[in-house]
């Protein structure tokens, strides 16, 4: 009965103090009732054949209590005593070479497994190093009498009987054993603790890794669409036709090269958010909330932003490119016009200045009438050009060309010579109506010749200027058009050359009357200054310009032809793809609602389809080659789609991000699933309850779906429980539930977590019940970098209890799980 008292720490009833056989007997099984009290089965052991001094049944006795109290509490990962105890010891003494803990009894036999156990706990104690295998009396010795003098553990074994034994005893072996184990047990729930702990910290400090890794990827695409921005908002057209091609070029570069990638960047961004969250949520910590300006909606407002100033630059390009071509045709139209008026305005004035009627005969008189009148019907038939002259250099100045100030300059100069020219010959008509009265005659002939020849001249002049005028078309009609006016005025040519035939008949009549009458007019017309020969002339080149249009025409026709099967091509293109992109987002849509199949499956069955997207690829590039030809082509509409290119840009970056997105949903399922130990079997369960209730088949429940979601897996809830599920799944209050919020809200129904009060339950058994740990006691229980990041984030602690290198282990636990646990 003493002997249970001491080794149980109880106390037993009082013993019978006579001395006879019934009173010992009555004391014994007092302490039989005591044992089998205690859950022990006596098998064939009774008070009277101890009272007897049986051996054996007495021994047989002593060792159920050992077994019982001093070796069946021991329990290593629900191991049954004597299988904990050996594990225990294995693991105690792993890092120790020629140790090989195997059983109770022959692997203790060199005494090198007792001497490893006290080293491992006590290391001052024993100089492991200087022990020899082939000592094993000196390395028993040694542990015994270490063990008896510095962890009160008495000397139960002989080191001779155990080396001189071929198998040492079992029971006494595992009973000695047993002796370190509750001797260290402090320090095995030292050790859980830090093991506990160092699986909290691993978390946290990969949890950090992803947070600075997000920091700096958002950093580094925040700050490109800072850079790229302002070259897509820089509207400062440029001069020439070059440098604006240019700049399509770049933007081309820009579409195909730059963004691409960066489009990836975001959605890997959003993904690793969201991966982040999942975790931070699965090991109860806070939510991750980047630094100012780095949020995901930060990141998507920039990107809004970026596409915003990315709208309308290639329109804006393609506009401008067109209004340089438009300025360059006009402005070589406004030289060619300007120059022909130029060359006929040369000596007018100096011409219109002339004081000869002054001393002129009569019939010169008479003939500077004339031949004024003439000049004046020529200035009238020169107004039309004047006019559109002006009317192409107010043109040129609407449209902001460049170099307006030389053109403006050039057309006043034209317009002050061309009013200069109306008051002088008026001047000069007023002086000859005075010598009117002189006039008598004049040659008719020379005269019809002069009226018809300036008409005619000009008419040739004007069919020279259309026959050499550039043209700018877009499409076939426009070709066309032009070719059925050429073809008209083709038409009028043969009554052209009859006016031609007439006016050189008048000429040549004049001729014949010079001959007849011996006039003496030196074979010139007084009237004008146009002869037959220039006449001829120019009639030829007209003749000349005729066939080098009709070339002209031909090949912009086929140009147009050449555009029109570009045009044909892309559509042809764009047509299927558009529909194709359409199609798929719907595909990935349904897939997402309606997932079958274990988790696995369904991401490799998206990962498959994400794949065949993938390889889709081809076609969309083979567009973008066709659509930079039909922008080569300068080719601005296109009546065969209603699908541009930007459209299929932009449904093909929305298809790749939707169906990375999915997998990522799928991905955090799988995380929250292993994390929270949910079955594949209750996945399914949510996943079915889910798509019964998303009775719109949105991907969403809305508030009374999922009440009544709730309510058919058993909730009875109230509306005050009610609201607070729903400010948990619907922290924003849009009155909807998605699929993942739905799935942390149910593993956190179904599975166990750490918790802050468990971490730091952990630090204070490491810290030996104090409110503060020393730096010194994390570096000795944890592995040296774990301890260095508590070290470094831990707070001094400031109570009265306080000692140099004290930490605040409780304000480090709760902070790692946010205030909320707290």
């Amino acid at each position: 009965m003493l002997l249970l008292e001491v080794i149980s720490g109880e106390r037993l009833a009082k013993p019978e103090r006579g001395k006879m056989r019934v009173h010992k007997i009555s004391n014994v099984n007092k302490a039989l009732d005591f044992i089998a009290s205690k859950g022990v089965k006596l098998v064939s052991i009774g008070a009277e054949e101890i009272v007897d001094g049986n051996v054996k049944m007495t021994l047989g006795m002593i060792w159920t209590i050992i077994l019982r109290f001093a070796i069946q509490d021991i329990s290593v990962e629900e191991t049954s005593a004597k299988e904990g105890l050996l594990l225990w010891c294995q693991r105690k003494t792993a890092p120790y070479k020629n140790v090989n803990i195997q059983n109770f009894h022959i692997s203790w036999k060199d005494g090198l497994g007792f001497c490893a156990l006290i080293h491992r706990h006590r290391p001052e104690l024993i100089d492991y190093g200087k022990l020899r295998k082939d000592d094993p009396l000196t390395n028993l010795n040694t542990a015994f009498d270490v063990a008896e003098k510095y962890l009160d553990i008495p000397k139960m074994l002989d080191a001779e009987d155990i080396v001189g034994t071929a198998r040492p005893d079992e029971k006494a072996i595992m009973t000695y054993v047993s002796s370190f184990y509750h001797a260290f047990s402090g320090a095995q729930k030292a050790e859980t603790a830090a093991n506990r702990i160092c699986k909290v910290l691993a978390v946290n400090q990969e949890n950090e890794r992803l947070m600075e890794d997000y920091e700096k990827l958002a950093s580094d695409l925040l700050e490109w669409i800072r850079r790229t921005i302002p070259w897509l908002e820089n509207r400062a057209p440029e001069n020439t036709m070059h440098a604006m091609q240019q700049k399509l070029e770049d933007f081309r570069d820009y579409r195909r090269l730059h963004k691409p990638p960066k489009v990836q960047e975001k959605c890997q961004l959003e993904i690793s958010f969201n991966t982040l969250q999942t975790k931070l949520r699965l090991s109860n910590r806070p939510a991750f909330m980047p630094s100012e300006g780095r949020m995901v909606s930060d990141i998507n407002n920039a990107w809004g932003c970026l596409e915003q100033a990315e709208k309308g630059y290639e329109e804006w390009l393609l506009n401008e490119i067109r209004r340089l071509e438009r300025l360059d045709h006009l402005a070589e139209k406004f030289r060619q016009k300007a120059s022909i008026h130029e060359a006929w305005t040369d000596g007018k004035e100096a011409m219109l200045r002339q004081k000869d009627y002054e001393t002129a005969t009569l019939s010169e008189i008479k003939a500077l009438l004339k031949k004024h009148e003439a000049f004046e019907s020529d200035l009238a038939a020169h107004q039309d050009r004047v006019e559109q002259i002006a009317a192409i250099a107010q043109e040129l100045n609407e449209l902001d060309y460049y170099d307006s100030p030389s053109v403006n300059a050039r057309c006043q100069r034209i317009c002050d010579q061309w009013d200069n020219l109306g008051a002088l010959t008026q001047k000069r008509r007023e002086a000859l109506e005075r010598t009117e009265k002189l006039l008598e005659t004049i040659d008719q002939l020379y005269l019809e010749y002069a009226k018809r020849a300036a008409p005619f001249n000009n008419w040739m002049e004007g069919a020279m200027e259309d026959l050499q005028d550039t043209f700018i078309v877009h499409t076939i009609e426009e070709i066309q058009g032009l070719t059925t006016a050429h073809e008209q005025f083709k038409a009028t040519l043969p009554d052209a050359d009859k006016e031609r035939l007439a006016i050189l008949g008048i000429h040549n009549e004049v001729s014949k009357i010079v001959q007849t009458y011996h006039v003496n007019m030196a074979g010139t017309n007084p009237y004008t200054t146009i002869t037959p020969q220039e006449i001829n002339g120019k009639w030829d080149h007209v003749r000349q310009l005729v066939p080098r249009r009709d070339q002209a025409l031909m090949e912009e026709h086929a140009r147009q032809q050449h555009n029109e099967r570009l045009r044909k091509q892309f559509a042809a293109q764009a047509n299927v793809i558009g529909p194709w992109i359409q199609t798929k987002m719907e595909e990935i849509g349904r897939i997402s609602i309606e997932m079958h199949g274990t988790l696995e499956d369904q991401l490799s069955h998206l990962r498959q389809y994400e794949k065949s997207i993938v390889n889709y690829k081809p076609k969309i590039d083979q567009l973008e080659g066709d659509h930079q030809l039909i922008q080569e082509a300068l080719i601005f509409d296109n009546k065969h789609t209603n699908y541009t290119m930007e459209h299929i840009r932009v449904g093909w970056e929305q298809l790749l991000t939707t169906i990375a997105r999915t997998i990522n949903e799928v991905e955090n399922q799988i995380l929250t699933r292993d994390a929270k130990g949910i079955s594949q079997e209750q996945m399914n369960e949510f996943r079915a309850s889910f798509n019964h209730f998303d009775r719109k088949k949105t991907g969403m429940m809305d508030t009374d779906d999922f009440r009544a979601c709730l309510i058919s897996m058993g909730y009875n809830m109230g509306e005050a429980e009610f609201a607070r599920i729903m400010s948990i799944v619907d922290p924003n209050r849009l009155g909807v539930v998605t699929f993942q919020a739905f799935i942390d809200f149910m593993s956190r129904e179904t599975a166990d977590t750490d918790t802050a009060d468990q971490v730091m339950a952990s630090f204070k058994i490491l810290a030996g019940d104090k409110n503060y740990i020393t730096v010194d006691e994390l570096r000795r229980e944890l592995p040296p970098d774990q301890a260095e990041y508590c070290i470094a984030r831990m707070a001094p602690y400031t109570g009265p209890d306080a000692v140099p290198g004290a930490l605040d282990y409780m304000s480090f636990s709760t902070a790692l799980y946010g205030e909320s646990d707290l």
